[in-house]
């Protein structure tokens, strides 16, 4: 009698611990994408290469904060001329002269003040307080050098570049700035089951991710265009995973273990290695990353709505942010006002709004709902078992 031996199917793998999850992706993201030079109109949204130093003065010279008069020495003055914004001072203004001045006019050599207008009392030739005695030296006045001085360290490298980075460079001297490369992002949505437009039909359903994911990578610092459908065909998967040549691919379902999920197989038919292979978070555990032939990544989100979000907040924006060469940001904190459900083992993100006393969960949290996460300021971090009233919260902030 032959004896027939059983091998035992390999054990899955534990899921990653949700902070060693996101630490993961950041590693994964380093080095940073190589810096480049670009004008400031096409710098938005990138990231500083180099820390942003000031190329002059700010002011460049002592200016006026308020329209008036520039005064040399105590009252009365004698009214001598005009300066306007855009126009140089000229000569030095003489002991008890005046000249009347706008808003943002360089001072004349000897001004000791600037005269508010209302403050003014002009009488002919001569013009004096109307409150005597309460006009100081320097009042009024934007000194030189005031916000910052040449060659100072105004941002370090890592700061995302705003419309308020833009409007400091620009003052300070900058034409261009050194930025890193934005990552390509290429987005693929998986499944048979997904519409692009009108109302869901027996068996079918909308695709909000499509519409939903790639504003938010845009803001992450990622380059991404229209988002790709892709049928619920292990073959065209693989395909598309071989041939795509973004820095990083983020697919929308496949991830679990269904009839159709196919992610798995076209990772390792692509010759991937997984780095994540899901994550101990409620909702969206089953979400994975993986390295692909070439320094390239994928990041596997799941399909249902909030659970993909659980996955880009775990996953995609610290490789993406890594990738761009951003700074870690210091976790931001809030009280629970009441308590916070959490699940016995896992994470839990839950939307939630900012009150005056905390932040509060608000309804509809479910894997498949985005009610929630619509009317959410942020998602924050319950830990395993839940968090009690007053207990401080790690928030995210959400889409």
């Amino acid at each position: 009698m032959s004896v027939v031996e059983e091998r035992a199917a390999p054990a899955p793998a534990r899921p990653a611990r949700w902070a060693a999850a996101r630490e993961a992706a950041r590693r994964a993201g380093r080095p940073a994408l190589p810096p480049l030079s670009l004008p400031l109109d096409r710098a938005l949204g990138r990231t500083l290469a180099e820390p942003l130093t000031a190329l002059t003065d700010l002011p460049a010279f002592d200016t006026s904060a308020m329209d008036g008069w520039a005064v040399a020495g105590p009252g009365p003055w004698r009214v001598t001329g005009r300066l306007l914004a855009g126009r140089p001072a000229g000569g030095p203004l003489a002991d008890g002269a005046a000249v009347e001045i706008a808003t943002g006019a360089q001072l004349p050599p000897g001004a000791t003040a600037v005269l508010r207008r209302e403050h003014g009392e002009p009488g002919g030739a001569l013009l004096s307080e109307r409150a005597p005695g309460a006009l100081t030296t320097g009042q009024d006045v934007r000194p030189r050098g005031q916000e910052c001085r040449r060659g100072e360290v105004l941002l370090p490298a890592g700061t995302a570049v705003g419309p308020a980075v833009l409007g400091l460079a620009a003052a300070c001297g900058h034409d261009r700035l050194a930025v890193r490369r934005s990552p390509v992002v290429e987005l693929l949505v998986l499944g048979d089951e997904l519409l692009g437009s009108g109302l869901p039909r027996p068996g079918l359903v909308r695709d909000a991710l499509g519409p939903l994911l790639p504003p938010w990578l845009r803001a992450a610092g990622a380059e991404t265009g229209e988002p790709r459908s892709v049928r619920d065909d292990a073959g065209l998967l693989r395909d598309a995973l071989r041939h795509s040549a973004a820095d990083v691919v983020v697919t929308t379902g496949g991830t679990a273990a269904g009839p159709v999920d196919f992610l798995h197989r076209a990772l390792a038919e692509s010759g991937a290695r997984l780095l994540v292979d899901g994550v101990a978070v409620r909702p969206g555990h089953p979400m994975l990353l993986a390295e692909l032939p070439g320094g390239r990544h994928l990041v596997g989100l799941p399909g249902n709505p909030l659970a993909a979000v659980a996955g880009m907040v775990t996953l995609a924006l610290p490789l993406l942010h890594a990738l761009a060469g951003r700074s870690t940001a210091e976790p931001a904190l809030a009280t629970a006002v009441d308590p916070l459900p959490g699940h016995p083992a896992d994470t839990r993100l839950l939307p939630v709004r900012r009150t005056a006393r905390g932040v509060v969960h608000l309804p509809y949290d479910g894997p498949a709902m985005l009610r929630g996460l619509a009317r959410a300021e942020a998602l924050a971090v319950v830990p395993p078992g839940g968090a009690a009233a007053g207990d401080p919260i790690e928030l995210l902030e959400a889409p």
